[in-house]
């Protein structure tokens, strides 16, 4: 991928950042000078399609793509994903179907669980054994293997998963079958590759996750870089990199081969950027809330971003490292209606790029971006910068379909939808903040996304939240944390190690196994073109002895069996309020990140879109107001008072009554109350 160097020289290349949305493509390029910016709808039916016609449209000619991609997420919620064949350990074929025999809803008289992934005739076993020490019990016969390989050469899948008992301790039998397998031309996933940890459910139905969504972000991914080397120079034809669940890009190649760490791509990279425009503002404790087309996504930093590991999506348990984001079906284009009692529901549906909401011409159904038409808060002629003209005619005849029981008040019922909407989305941020036990009052919140500044002060004034930020380009933060994203590579080892307080030797070969992953790590980084600057992370998945799930805690390099003890002990406290000193500590997963910088430039600041002189208008709010409309870049540095509303290419901002709003030195707005009475519910 990268040329060895790049990342010196990421300053003089030209670099573009692509976060594909439920609604609309975001794109952020730099042209070795400027940041440019530009969005444009969304080609659900082939998301490629929309960034090749972006770049042709803007005539850019990017030498490398940082990409937020969809592909992998939707394969599994749509099930399309690849015929797969599973092999595993002799009287284990049946563990996906098994799983944990939990109920997803307690109280269901009839629960439906979706099926496996695998069918249960694509399930094979071979006849070994290894133990938990990883000693053998039970050698493997190659013409055992022969045998299962045979039956499945017949069946023409596409791809082969393998997950044997205890290969995170001694995988010599996942890699014999693999090679086999290979040998044969057939395309594999191996489970101590892609997740070399103990629990075999979550193991398995994450390597058959992997092999069910690689072959498809593979052929997307060579698609695109096609597309993208008949444009770039010859220098560096079709480079991408691809935003991983962590927060950190990987390449192309290794994103086609561990296809499943892409799961939550696109909201990680706005947790990114929104994470570094707090820091550029002087907040360090922060929640990120990105408000898009179909959902909105919110995530608690408390002075860093912080991570998962336990992801499930659509009933598919997944272990990969992952930015600890919540979602909610609530965004721009989701759809309000009237249920079966009477009551207005918003979401979590959405009208999506096609047709989208009633206001862009060519839908009928109603949604959020037509209440805020309705009201006035979306102004025709300005959106996207002038290049999509809004509908307010069909907007209104679309929430007329709901205004009945509002007394056929159409500004009543846009403001319903806004406020029933807002409630879902003030429930997903008390999940990550208050059931967390944090006060979201002590936080700054981070608002971006196309819809983003829309409602960030309604939800402020909610959860009692004293300051807002909007950033500079606030539409197209995805994209923006996407280019900017180290460039990373987890990690891991399972184990089951005991240390006790005197416990040298056995920090010591923790310590040894630490060394080899940091080995592995930097070495795939420079395989990569990332040679220098490679900063590395220790953390460890810490128990106390008995218990049966485990905590993340980072570890210093060298640090004693007294450090990780205490180091436990303090995780333990922050997350459930006490803990055991006494107790013996078990060490389940070592962990290591390798990081090698990403693109750093100037911060963004939006141009005026049009001419700067300020204008007003009549703009619903608790009531009509007569409101100042003025293009965000001409506010001048003692700022706005509300009611206001601030256009721009990417997002409109609305600063309610009550409100203010100041430019600071990052070029970010700053928005907070000039009273402290609360605003009334709509």
């Amino acid at each position: 991928m990268a040329k060895p160097g790049a990342t010196r020289r990421s300053r003089t290349r030209r670099l573009l950042g692509v976060d594909v949305g439920g609604t609309f493509t975001d794109f952020l390029y730099w042209d070795g000078t400027t940041l440019q910016v530009a969005k444009r709808p969304s080609t659900p039916d082939d998301p490629s399609r929309a960034i090749l016609e972006g770049i042709a449209a803007e005539e850019w000619s990017p030498q490398e793509v940082v990409h937020g991609s969809t592909v992998a997420t939707n394969t599994l919620l749509t099930r399309t994903g690849a015929r797969i064949a599973l092999i595993t350990t002799k009287g284990f074929a049946d563990t996906l179907a098994i799983g944990r025999q939990a109920r997803p809803h307690l109280y269901a008289l009839h629960p439906i669980r979706n099926e496996p992934l695998v069918p249960e005739e694509l399930c094979f076993e071979v006849d070994e054994r290894i133990a938990a020490d990883g000693s053998v019990v039970t050698p493997l016969a190659d013409a055992d293997v022969d045998a299962v390989l045979d039956r499945i050469a017949l069946l023409k899948v596409d791809t082969v998963a393998i997950c044997l008992l205890f290969s995170f301790v001694n995988a010599e039998h996942e890699k014999r079958i693999a090679e086999r397998a290979v040998q044969r031309g057939m395309l594999v996933s191996v489970s101590h590759e892609i997740l070399p940890e103990h629990r075999e459910f979550e193991r398995m139905s994450t390597t058959v996750a992997n092999a069910y969504v690689a072959p498809a972000m593979a052929r997307y991914l060579n698609a695109l870089e096609r597309g993208l080397r008949t444009d770039a120079d010859e220098s560096a034809p079709g480079r991408v990199r691809i935003m991983q669940s962590n927060g950190g890009s990987i390449s192309a190649a290794d994103a086609g081969r561990e296809a499943v760490r892409t799961v939550l791509s696109g909201p990680a990279g706005g947790v990114v950027g929104a994470f570094a425009a707090g820091q550029a503002s002087g907040f360090d404790d922060v929640i990120t809330f990105d408000m898009g087309g179909t959902s909105a996504d919110v995530s608690l930093c408390p002075g860093r971003i912080l991570e998962r590991t336990d992801l499930n999506i659509d009933g598919i348990p997944i272990k990969t490292p992952a930015v600890a984001v919540h979602t909610v079906g609530a965004g721009g284009g989701s759809i309000t209606w009237i249920d079966s009692g009477g009551a207005l529901r918003v979401g979590p549906h959405s009208a999506g790029a096609d047709p989208g909401p009633a206001a862009y011409g060519r839908g009928e159904l109603p949604t959020v971006t037509d209440a805020h038409a309705v009201l006035g808060r979306l102004r025709p002629d300005q959106f996207l910068g002038g290049a999509m003209r809004l509908h307010p005619d069909r907007a209104e005849r679309a929430i007329s379909t709901v205004a009945a029981a509002f007394g056929d008040d159409l500004a009543r019922a846009a403001r319903a939808t806004i406020a029933v909407v807002n409630a879902n989305m003030v429930r997903a941020l008390r999940v990550i903040s208050v059931e967390q036990g944090y006060d979201p009052a002590a936080f700054t919140l981070v608002a971006f996304g196309g819809a983003g500044p829309l409602h960030a002060c309604d939800l402020a004034d909610e959860l009692s939240i004293p300051t807002v930020l909007i950033p500079a380009a606030p539409g197209v933060l995805s994209a923006s944390g996407m280019l900017h994203a180290d460039v990373t590579k987890d990690e891991e080892q399972g184990l089951i190690l005991q240390l006790h307080a005197d416990a040298t030797g056995s920090v010591d070969a923790l310590d040894a196994i630490f060394i080899q992953l940091e080995e592995r790590a930097r070495s795939a980084l420079a395989a990569d073109g990332y040679e220098r600057g490679i900063r590395l992370a220790r953390s460890a998945d810490l128990r106390y002895a008995g218990q049966s799930h485990e905590l993340s805690v980072p570890l210093r390099k060298g640090a004693t069996a007294t450090a990780i003890r205490k180091a436990l002990a303090r995780a333990h406290v922050e997350r459930f309020g006490h803990a055991d000193p006494s107790r013996a500590v078990e060490v389940v997963v070592v962990r290591v990140k390798a990081r090698a910088a990403g693109f750093r430039a100037r911060r963004v600041s939006p141009k005026p879109l049009a001419p700067s002189d300020p204008v007003t208008a009549t703009v619903h709010w608790d009531r009509p107001r007569r409101t100042t409309i003025q293009d965000r870049a001409s506010v001048p540095r003692r700022g706005v008072v509300g009611p206001a509303i601030l256009t721009q290419l990417d997002t409109t901002t609305l600063i309610p009554p009550g409100w203010e709003a100041k430019p600071d030195t990052a070029h970010n707005l700053v928005l907070r109350r000039t009273s402290r009475r609360r605003k009334k519910r709509a």
